[in-house]
């Protein structure tokens, strides 16, 4: 009775390991056979531990330009994403205007389509405009696939932002530019990395949008996919492996930025007794010109 007990009380907590476990296991897989010695082309059996693939991770050139052109269109698009979906965000979440509950809809349907929809119909709309498909269609693309998740990270953040840290610096005489840099932007800093770290993971991921409009442009999935036929050098693996490394990097600073920003988010009056935190009750909070 008792194991059954200890069993029921850490259920969840069993099952959410088994979860990740579960989740990480092909990385964990990924990033031992970057270390393995095959016998052959196809690296899918375990042969010997190595590290020459390390050594030599940049000596296939193609795999080094298709890695190149993913980081490129990737960072491009999650900047240009970044910027419009935060102003899509602030525009649904702070105004009211004719259209706004269409447009919030319409912004779920890219999360929501198959992806082999959306890249026969970007196909077809540069076909019709006679666009020549390479780095620009794979980047107009990108970006518009990105935009959606954008907009739904940064505008949970906005959802739970207290306007009142606006209106005290405007009461302090900070102009709408002064106040948006100074305070908004570094208290919403944490979904807007967030959004960006996941339009940058969606856009240096996408196959299956790339291989509708890339033309000769080759990403480093469309790499894969080609070398996975003759056989993939292990060099994948490595690059996979410093990618995850650097995911992980990001999501540490991304954490870390959050936690600061609740920390500044939290430094406000108290709307109900008027004292200010830190203060005792008996201590009123005084402004100050």
């Amino acid at each position: 009775m008792k194991a059954v007990n200890w069993i029921r009380e850490r259920g969840v907590m069993i099952f959410a390991i088994l979860v990740v476990i579960y989740t990480l296991l092909p990385i964990a897989v990924i990033i031992a056979f970057s270390f393995n010695d095959p016998a052959g082309k196809f690296n899918f059996t375990w042969q010997g531990f190595t590290t020459q693939y390390w050594g030599d991770a940049f000596a296939i050139s193609d795999l080094n330009k298709a890695m190149l052109t993913s980081l490129e269109l990737a960072a491009a698009a999650t900047i240009i994403a970044t910027i419009l979906g935060t102003m899509i965000a602030l525009a649904l979440v702070r105004y009211q205007f004719r259209g706004r509950r269409m447009a919030n809809l319409l912004i779920v349907i890219p999360m929501t389509s198959p992806e082999v929809v959306i890249g026969a119909a970007l196909l077809s709309m540069f076909v019709y405009f006679q666009v020549s498909t390479g780095f620009i269609t794979l980047l107009i693309a990108h970006i518009m696939f990105s935009i959606s998740f954008v907009v739904v990270v940064v505008r949970s953040r906005l959802i739970g932002f207290d306007r009142r840290l606006e209106e005290a610096a405007r009461d302090l005489g900070a102009d709408a530019s002064t106040t948006f840099r100074t305070v908004t932007l570094p208290l919403i800093a944490p979904g807007l990395i967030s959004a960006a770290l996941l339009a940058f993971a969606l856009s240096l991921d996408d196959f299956v949008i790339s291989n509708f409009n890339s033309g000769t442009t080759v990403t480093f999935p469309l790499y894969i996919f080609g070398a996975a036929q003759r056989g993939i050098p292990v060099q994948v693996n490595v690059f996979a492996t410093m990618l995850f490394m650097l995911t992980v990097v990001a999501m540490v600073v991304t954490v870390l930025q959050q936690r600061r920003a609740e920390k500044l988010a939290s430094v406000r009056p108290d709307q109900e007794d008027g004292t200010t935190p830190g203060l005792p009750a008996s201590a009123p909070a005084t402004a100050t010109s």
